[in-house]
Parts: C-alpha cells; structure tokens; sequence
C-alpha cells in the first residue's frame, strides 16, 4: 500500500496539468524534483498511514532528491516556507518518507481558494554540498 502514494507522486510529477512548467532543479548529476498539490489526491487510507490530514483547504510539497541514472531519491536536509498574495509567510514543516529505496519529503499546508502560492524551498544534498535554493508559484483551489 506504500507503494502507492510514491507512484501517486512520480504521476502526479509528469502529468499534463505540471506540463508547462518546470518540476525540477539540475544541480551537477542530481535533480531536485519539486510539487505541490492538493490533499484530495492521497487516497484517505494512504493519508491515514502517513498522518496527512486531508482537506479542501488543504495541500502537499513533495521534494526528491534524485541523482541521474537512478530513479529513487536519496536522503537530503530539506526546509522552506510558503508565502500567499500578502507575503505572508508559513513553515513548511517536511517529514522525510522512505519506500525500499525510495527517499522522499513531504510538508503539508493550508492555503485560501485560489490564492497564489509562492514555495521557496532549501535543499542541502549531501553535508559538503551548498544549500539548493528553490521556488515555484502554485495556485491551487478548493476541492469539492
């Protein structure tokens, strides 16, 4: 059942609605895949297992760190925030999920209906590596 939530993020990743923008940073041989997306898309039982409430106000950053070649996340140090239209900022609070050899971090949020979402996301790969800095705008909207 675990399995399910990684291949419901490695979709959600490359789908159409994510098409025209960049859900990745290169850095040297290793890409930091990024998301954010609305809470209705875990399963309720899957979302239970992981403590994720989910909600129609209520949304998830996915981050992976993946080296080239290899198609599962390392392990990495990830924090950031979340700011709305007003600057008004929030911690984003990541847990680190780990799958076999899948390694991935997930933070959940809240966000207002159709507020533009501004992520910014620190990512260190590995202790001798600078910090990664990352940010992408999303606006997501209240599920029915």
């Amino acid at each position: 059942m675990k399995h399910f939530l990684l291949a419901m993020l490695a979709t959600l990743l490359s789908s159409p609605l994510l098409a025209d923008t960049d859900t990745y940073k290169q850095v040297g041989n290793i890409k930091i895949h990024y998301s954010a997306f609305g809470s209705s898309f875990i399963q309720p039982e899957i979302a239970a297992t992981y403590g994720i409430v989910r909600g129609k106000d209520r949304g998830l950053v996915n981050i992976a760190v993946v080296p080239d070649g290899v198609g599962q996340g390392q392990a990495a140090h990830v924090e950031g925030y979340v700011s709305n239209i007003f600057q008004q900022q929030r911690p984003l609070e990541f847990f680190e999920v780990r799958e076999g050899d899948a390694v991935y971090y997930l933070a959940p949020f809240k966000f207002e209906k159709e507020d533009p979402l501004t992520f910014k996301v620190q990512v260190k790969v590995s202790p001798e590596a600078p910090v990664e800095e990352i940010s992408f705008q999303r606006i997501l909207h209240h599920e029915q």
